[in-house]
């Protein structure tokens, strides 16, 4: 037998995710358990790129499925469920960082500058593993900023909301951390340097 059209599976992947989240507001815990198994190895990895640590994308991950399941009851059954916790884990890591007198001081954008060096892009090659670890060697207000447009795709004027920035602000320090990694990368033929992103 052939293999399920991709249409076919992702229809029968959101068939069983409704049943999962039927069980969970049941509050079967099994089916809680279902849920958190399967999404939190790659929720984990979203939740790392907006921090420093593992220790803190754990923290970060463990009190986003604490509102996962709060608020399981306003997901839309016609959405991914992946996509709906993914959102709310970018919330979650937001208001972490915001919070936390560890990254509060590097969400503010008026004291320090990225210093532009190049605006060529050159072709690099890096896996997704590579470039995440390069980025996370942004200051967190820069690595914020560049994960929330590039990864997530948020526009500037929503990233200007989600940081109490203007949409300007948001824009400029994008291009300055993407100019400042392409330097990196430049310099370093494509390797991960444990070099700092401020100036």
């Amino acid at each position: 037998m052939g293999k399920k059209p991709l249409s076919t599976c992702l229809i029968i992947q959101m068939s069983d995710h409704l049943q999962i989240v039927k069980q969970c507001l049941n509050g079967k815990a099994a089916a809680q358990k279902q849920l958190y198994e399967e999404f939190a190895p790659k929720m984990l990895g979203v939740c790392y790129r907006y921090t420093k640590s593992i220790e803190d994308a754990e923290d970060v991950l463990q009190e986003g499925f604490v509102r996962v399941f709060k608020f399981l009851d306003q997901y839309n059954k016609e959405a991914p469920l992946g996509a709906w916790i993914r959102k709310i884990m970018v919330n979650t890591a937001l208001n972490y960082l915001k919070k936390s007198q560890k990254y509060q001081n590097e969400l503010y954008f008026d004291k320090a500058e990225l210093h532009v060096v190049t605006d060529e892009t050159p072709e690099i090659y890096l896996n997704a593993k590579e470039l995440a670890e390069l980025v996370r060697q942004l200051p967190t207000g820069y690595q914020t900023i560049f994960n929330l447009h590039a990864i997530e795709g948020f526009t500037h004027v929503e990233i200007g909301g989600m940081l109490g920035i203007s949409d300007n602000t948001s824009r400029s320090q994008y291009m300055k951390a993407r100019h400042l990694l392409i330097n990196w990368l430049t310099r370093t033929n494509g390797r991960k340097t444990k070099m700092y992103a401020s100036k």
